[in-house]
């Protein structure tokens, strides 16, 4: 259904590391950049390797708020070893814990998710719904 999503983010270079370190165990990377101009228009996409974005962060300095509660963005795993390594990532580059990584049967039998905030106040997820 979803072709991608834009984030605005306030600090660009800032987003770009902490997305560029959590995203790589999950099996994406940034395929584009946009450093140049402007500092208002520049931005990255995120995706599969050689594909377009499905994610794209959006520098705009002192307006950009992540939505509150009820929101957040989950990304797909490879693996339970590839969510323990998103969310490590995500600590060592500035995330806040939200949920360690670990089994949730609440949401089936094989759901397995870590949950971090990143540095920007959005809610993000890694997970994987098959048996390891």
């Amino acid at each position: 259904m979803l072709h991608h999503l834009s984030f605005g983010v306030n600090n660009l270079r800032r987003a770009a590391d902490f997305y560029d370190a959590v995203l790589e165990p999950l099996g994406y990377v940034r395929v584009w950049t946009d450093f140049e101009g402007d500092e208002n228009t520049q931005a990255v996409g995120y995706g599969e390797p050689g594909g377009g974005d499905k994610l794209a962060l959006k520098q705009h300095p002192n307006v950009a708020v992540a939505p509150g509660p009820g929101f957040h963005l989950a990304f797909s795993a490879p693996s339970r070893e590839a969510v323990d390594k998103f969310h490590q990532a995500a600590l060592r580059h500035g995330g806040q814990d939200n949920g360690a990584p670990g089994l949730r049967p609440d949401y089936g039998p094989h759901y397995y998710a870590a949950y971090v905030v990143d540095p920007e106040g959005f809610r993000i997820e890694a997970v994987i719904t098959t048996a390891a």
